[in-house]
């Protein structure tokens, strides 16, 4: 009876050896599954921009992502042809000594109703922030639609 017990024992934890590897591979592919954000509005609700992020997995939590990647798309809703709608984003990331820095990526649409799809990959990436603002057309977006209001993370490393 006890020679049953042992093996049982054993048999049991051999299984479970066995299956450890795959719950591992497993939560690792989850963590690289695209993960859906938004829709996030510009104030009056002038522009809308969502998408998905995918982030690297990683073993150390403590450690940047190797890689994101972001795709989505920006949509105008204003029938003005002179306003556009704008997504920025802000993503830090660090380069191989470990000394952070910013990066920006603007996208934007000036048709009414019109989705302008867009998609990039950084790596060493801590953090990626959104911001969604609707203003006059122009190459680039106004001090304004940077720097007030609020940027939504999308992704930090140490979430």
């Amino acid at each position: 009876m006890a020679l049953t017990r042992s093996l049982a024992g054993i048999t049991l934890a051999a299984g479970i050896l066995a299956l450890a590897p795959l719950a591992t591979a497993t939560a690792a592919q989850a963590a690289a599954a695209p993960k859906p954000w938004g829709p996030y509005y510009a104030t009056g609700s002038k522009a809308k921009v969502s998408g998905s992020l995918t982030a690297a997995a990683k073993d150390d939590p403590s450690l940047p992502a190797p890689y994101v990647k972001v795709a989505g798309s920006v949509t105008s809703l204003t029938h003005k042809a002179s306003t556009c709608g704008w997504a920025l984003f802000r993503v830090s990331y660090f380069d191989a000594a470990n000394k952070p820095h910013l990066a920006y990526r603007n996208y934007r649409t000036c048709s009414y109703g019109a989705k302008k799809a867009f998609a990039f990959t950084v790596k060493n990436v801590g953090e990626v922030e959104l911001k969604t603002c609707s203003e006059a057309k122009a190459a680039k977006p106004s001090l304004n639609c940077q720097y007030a209001g609020t940027w939504k993370t999308l992704y930090a490393y140490y979430k």
